[in-house]
């Protein structure tokens, strides 16, 4: 099974995953982001974009890395990372679903106001335009299809901990 963790930067889905692993019996978690820094870093460099997911080998390998790593060791990925596009996360899912591994999928929310403030006051990433500029895709992606393809999590007033409970639970029952 895949439990994957949406929501646009600022939500918490690194650290609330880190935490889901943990409450998970025998599960890992994979962020699929690596797989587009992968991509990155291939010489000469593939068509400039200002975001890997633009890139279409990064969809079926995000696919493909998933159903090899849940293959070879069973178990749960949580899988933390964003995805906005609604074509994106279709060939996402439907790819899972061609190799029969059940998605579930949360979206960690959080209001506009609350995501500008954690993003801004960062600790270890410091304020980041590119993060911010990704608040208002996440309003619309959450206002035409994002919300309603998955368990919305609403953060603005949990911990972490808290919103890795809620999924836990959600997940276990």
């Amino acid at each position: 099974m895949i439990v994957w963790l949406n929501g646009t930067h600022g939500a918490g889905k690194t650290t609330t995953s880190a935490l889901v692993q943990q409450l998970i019996p025998d599960s890992r978690v994979f962020d699929a982001e690596k797989v587009g820094e992968t991509l990155m870093d291939i010489r000469p460099g593939l068509p400039r974009t200002d975001n890997f997911q633009h890139w279409p080998p990064w969809r079926p390998l995000v696919v493909e890395t998933a159903r090899r790593v849940l293959d070879y060791t069973g178990g749960t990925l949580v899988m933390p990372m964003t995805v906005l596009v609604e074509q994106y996360w279709r060939e996402i899912s439907s790819g899972l679903a061609q190799h029969a591994i059940p998605i579930r999928h949360f979206v960690l929310h959080a209001d506009q106001d609350t995501l500008r403030r954690r993003i801004e006051g960062d600790t270890l990433l410091g304020p980041s335009p590119f993060r911010l500029k990704y608040l208002e895709p996440y309003a619309e992606a959450a206002r035409t299809w994002l919300h309603g393809e998955a368990e919305v999590v609403d953060t603005t007033h949990l911990t972490p901990a808290q919103a890795a409970l809620q999924i836990a639970e959600a997940v276990k029952s």
